[in-house]
C-alpha cells in the first residue's frame, strides 16, 4: 500500500526537505505543502521510473551532502573574492572535459547538479555517449586540477552510492 501512494519514498523525502528550504520557513502550511508535493509529484512521473535506481550506503550519502554543503559555502567566499577583488582580465576561465566512470544516469545527474551548484562552475553539456561532462569554470588556472578535484572529491563518492 505504501509503494502505492510512495513510488520514490527518497524523492518525496527529498522534495520535502527541498521545498522548505526553498520556502526558507519551517510552518505547518510549508510542511503540508511540501508533503502534498512529495506525493503528487512521484506518483505523476512514476510512468517516467522503469526501474529505481539503485542507492547505496546511507552515511556515503550523508557525508556525500556534508561535502558539498562545505564546498558550495567555501565557493561562495572564493567566488565574491574573485568577483569583488579581481580584475576581469586577471581571471582565466576554462571550458573542462570531465571524463566519467559513472554508469547510472541518477548518479551522472547528481554530479552535473552538483557541479552547477557549487558557485563558480556550470555544467554545460553531456557527451552523446554519457562518459563525460563539460564544465565551465569561472576561474580555473589548472584545468587538470578542476578535473582531478571533481572526481576525487565527487565522482569517487557518487560511485560509491549508485553503483
Amino acid at each position: 500500500m505504501l509503494k502505492r501512494y510512495l513510488p520514490h519514498p527518497l524523492l518525496s523525502v527529498a522534495l520535502i526537505v527541498i521545498w522548505v528550504m526553498l520556502a526558507n520557513e519551517i510552518s505547518v502550511g510549508t510542511v503540508v505543502f511540501a508533503v502534498i508535493l512529495a506525493v503528487i509529484i512521484p506518483l505523476i512521473s512514476q510512468s517516467f521510473w522503469p526501474g529505481r535506481p539503485k542507492v547505496g550506503n546511507f552515511w556515503a550519502i550523508c557525508e556525500y551532502g556534508l561535502i558539498v554543503l562545505w564546498d558550495i559555502l567555501v565557493a561562495n567566499v572564493v567566488v565574491a573574492g574573485l568577483v569583488l577583488f579581481r580584475k576581469a582580465d586577471s581571471l582565466e576561465p576554462a571550458s573542462v572535459t570531465v571524463p566519467l566512470e559513472l554508469t547510472s544516469p541518477e548518479a551522472i545527474t547528481a554530479l552535473a547538479g552538483t557541479i552547477t551548484m557549487t558557485p563558480g562552475t556550470v555544467t554545460v553539456d553531456l557527451s552523446r555517449d554519457a562518459r563525460s561532462l563539460l564544465v565551465h569554470c569561472l576561474h580555473a588556472p589548472d584545468p587538470q586540477a578542476v578535473v582531478d578535484d571533481i572526481k576525487s572529491r565527487y565522482e569517487r563518492r557518487l560511485k560509491e552510492i549508485f553503483e
